[in-house]
């Protein structure tokens, strides 16, 4: 494949993950939680722990931002803040039982939007490229590029 090629199907794909991320995000929730916020929550879940600044810069929103977030987060009792050991002054964030729970049903929900549109619109074989795709587009999604 040459650049142009690469280009090409580089913005076929865009299109594609984007029009399926609409199409997930779509799915009705019992929860009113944001897009910033569900993303925060799946953070939370991935790293256990962390601070405010770490979560707002992994978000790339503002320490004011990801501290409304964490508020409204906190209300709905989604998070907990537990100050650190060696600086009272700073709290690591991480999720409650409800937030975990919560999160998990999210994306219960959304697991079963896609297998169902799996069932209806695949063959075992498209299934079985699927499944191979999701690995690669997993390592797209884990690549940093370095500057040197």
């Amino acid at each position: 494949m040459n650049h142009a090629q690469d280009i090409t199907l580089a913005s076929d794909m865009r299109a594609a993950l984007s029009r399926l991320l609409r199409q997930l995000r779509k799915q009705p929730v019992p929860y009113q939680v944001s897009v910033t916020e569900h993303t925060t929550l799946a953070l939370l879940d991935l790293h256990k722990q962390l601070l405010p600044s770490e979560l707002a810069a992994m978000e790339k929103v503002t320490a004011q931002a990801m501290s409304q977030m964490l508020n409204n987060l906190e209300a709905q009792g989604y998070i907990k803040r537990t100050p650190l050991e060696d600086d009272k002054r700073k709290v690591q964030v991480s999720l409650s039982k409800e937030g975990a729970r919560v999160l998990t049903e999210m994306r219960n929900i959304r697991a079963e939007w896609l297998a169902k549109a799996m069932s209806a619109l695949l063959n075992a074989d498209e299934k079985k490229v699927l499944k191979q795709a999701a690995g690669i587009i997993q390592r797209l999604a884990d690549y940093e590029e370095h500057k040197a």
